[in-house]
């Protein structure tokens, strides 16, 4: 079992700054896709951006050249540092990480995600 486990959220006014960060701890192996996907009320959850173990990158278009994305594969942590922040941008979001990890079957690939931290823009 792996488990998430994030933090950074909070309250920002327009324009303003966060950092979350998302660590993954349990039996891991190795990690593929690392991301980030938000939610805001009334809304599905969306795709921010993903980052794969070969260090591409993908960004949803309404925040590109504002957000970015960042690992260190050493700690299994994955981080979003998010600038220029808008209201549209509150929400809750979600890490989610494609593991491989030992289990009494042996190797296993899941997906995980995190518990959510919330995010408010706001004057």
């Amino acid at each position: 079992q792996v488990q998430l486990v994030e933090s950074g959220g909070g309250l920002v006014q327009p324009g303003g700054s966060l950092r979350l960060s998302c660590s993954a701890s349990g039996n891991i192996i190795s990690i593929n896709d690392m991301g980030w996907y938000r939610q805001a009320p009334g809304n599905e959850r969306e795709l921010v951006v993903v980052s794969n173990s070969g260090g591409s990158e993908f960004y949803t278009d309404s925040v590109k050249g504002r957000f970015t994305i960042s690992r260190d594969n050493v700690k299994n942590t994955v981080y979003l540092q998010m600038n220029n922040l808008k209201p549209e941008d509150t929400a809750v979001y979600y890490c989610d990480a494609h593991v491989f990890e030992t289990s009494i079957l042996g190797v296993e690939f899941n997906n995980y995600w995190g518990q959510g931290t919330q995010v408010t823009v706001s004057s």
